[in-house]
């Protein structure tokens, strides 16, 4: 090609530049430009130039969205992961059922999560780090809503630090709508320092109590957290 023809071209792609920008198609914008760029770009098939602009849009809108959702789920620990700490042998965790769960299949199933353990081994950064993921399983009708009459909608449901709060009659009814509205449906998870077998006691009402663990521990996958604190 001649110095005309390169500067035509040129020409050409800069204004497929702006049209794609004005479009707001801003991620294969961006692309086309790092392929101009690229003086070996040439050296791509169309197909392969074309897929990377179809996937740089759609990683682009991807983030965006999960970032959105990241910030309306008002996580403790937004950037918790799956990390080393959790194969720790004198933490002993059930790695198999961890290794299930972080897959977030029990949340289509509609399965709920107990977590169990002392104060800081770990109980909130690893549900945090389950949130995380499944946050980057969303479509999007996934809604994140603080008013009661929407929860029974959310698909994952954290309480964490349950049996800390004094769960008096009205408490209890709350507690036992939710869970009653997102029973077989949606998912719950409950964390706590607690074990299970005193969560009973909590409830100041015992037919509350009856109904409310009933929806909860049935089906539920369970994980107690051991060790010493992470905190040090």
């Amino acid at each position: 090609m001649n110095n005309t023809e390169i500067k035509e071209e040129q020409i050409l792609y800069m204004d497929l530049y702006e049209k794609l920008k004005s479009m707001k198609f801003s991620g294969m914008a961006e692309e086309l430009r790092i392929q101009l760029e690229n003086p070996n770009s040439d050296l791509e098939s169309f197909q392969n130039r074309f897929e990377k602009l179809v996937t740089a849009e759609w990683n682009l809108r991807y983030n965006k969205k999960f970032e959105r959702y990241l910030k309306k789920a008002k996580l403790k620990i937004p950037g918790a992961t799956f990390d080393e700490k959790l194969y720790v042998s004198d933490r002993q965790l059930d790695i198999p059922t961890i290794e299930k769960l972080n897959t977030c299949t029990w949340i289509d199933e509609g399965r709920n999560l107990v977590v169990t353990g002392m104060t800081g081994t770990g109980k909130t950064y690893y549900v945090n780090a389950l949130a995380v993921a499944a946050l980057k399983q969303v479509d999007d009708s996934l809604k994140f809503l603080g008013i009661m009459e929407n929860i029974a909608q959310v698909d994952l449901l954290i309480i964490d630090d349950f049996g800390l709060m004094n769960l008096d009659v009205e408490k209890c009814r709350h507690l036992f709508e939710i869970l009653d509205s997102r029973e077989g449906r949606k998912s719950t998870v409950l964390v706590s320092q607690i074990p299970v077998k005193e969560w009973y006691d909590l409830f100041k009402d015992c037919t509350y109590a009856d109904a409310c663990l009933d929806r909860v521990l049935c089906k539920a996958y369970r994980l107690e957290f051991k060790g010493e604190s992470l905190r040090n």
